[in-house]
């Protein structure tokens, strides 16, 4: 499903995580894996130290060399490796384009309140601007093996959720995994009066079911037979918790390319559901 990978890593346990699903993934079905690395060093600090910035390369380069010989011993597998200087979001994207990969990795976890800011420095700015689909793995080491059970694609009839169904059936099909098309109906606190009402609930059921079956239309002419779910809610606390009872799954969602003053529309969902799923996320880029 995908040949050539670039996988974020900056020594965590979390970039761990991504090489090693990104392995698991390529040993199964095929394909390269290199690993991105960013070594961090602004102008002011290179003035006044500039030997610093060698010993951050080599010491960067050891520690990845050390994963290499690892990782690609346990995996048989060739790791390819890039170590280049600048903000690590700028040099995942550089590195991507010029490995012409079609999937970028990255490991994280959940963060919330304030500590949420600090995932979106970089998760958030790979989503935004990489030229690929992202999978971002929630999970440790020893839970990742690049195949799921269970695909769950968030679909609201968009060209974006079309792009990730297309995507979610693939994923299915490659992994022999159930696939579920889930539709939320949104739900605010200042409207919960508007939904009280029982004709406009039924209604807006009936369309929510009418968008999960033209999921099912799709999905069952590329040879899928997929499961439909309607339910009401925050969208992205709604994902996060319907992927909760699956058995070992991941979410696949679209996204759309949103900057500007808009641009933090763009975790008004795919970014809820980073935060608060323990799944890993497919984001479909398009």
């Amino acid at each position: 499903m995908y040949s050539n990978i670039v996988v974020a890593f900056d020594e965590s346990e979390f970039a761990a995580a991504a090489l090693v699903e990104a392995l698991h993934m390529v040993k199964a079905h095929g394909g390269s894996v290199t690993m991105a690395r960013a070594v961090y060093f602004d102008t002011e600090e290179f003035g006044i130290a500039p030997e610093q910035l060698e010993k951050r390369f080599n010491k960067a380069r050891e520690a990845c060399m050390k994963s290499v010989e690892r990782y690609s011993t346990e995996f048989g597998v060739s790791i390819g490796l890039s170590i280049r200087q600048g903000d690590a979001p700028e040099v995942i994207i550089e590195v991507a384009k010029e490995k012409a990969a079609d999937l970028i990795v990255m490991g994280t976890y959940g963060r919330r309140g304030i500590k949420r800011l600090i995932m979106g420095s970089t998760t958030s700015s790979v989503l935004l601007d990489a030229p690929c689909d992202v999978l971002v793995v929630k999970r440790p080491c020893h839970e990742c093996t690049g195949k799921y059970d269970s695909v769950l694609v968030p679909f609201d009839g968009s060209q974006p959720a079309r792009k990730a169904l297309a995507r979610a059936v693939d994923m299915a099909k490659t992994n022999g995994a159930r696939l579920i098309a889930l539709y939320v109906i949104p739900q605010y606190e200042e409207m919960i009066e508007f939904y009280s009402s029982a004709s406009i609930n039924n209604r807006l059921i009936e369309e929510g079911r009418k968008i999960v079956d033209e999921a099912h239309k799709i999905a069952g002419g590329r040879g899928i037979d997929a499961a439909t779910l309607v339910e009401k809610g925050r969208a992205g606390d709604v994902i996060a918790e319907t992927a909760a009872t699956l058995p070992n799954p991941v979410i696949v969602m679209g996204t759309r390319a949103l900057r500007g003053m808009n641009k933090a529309v763009l975790g008004s969902t795919a970014e809820r559901v980073i935060a608060s799923a323990s799944a890993p996320i497919l984001v479909v880029k398009g």
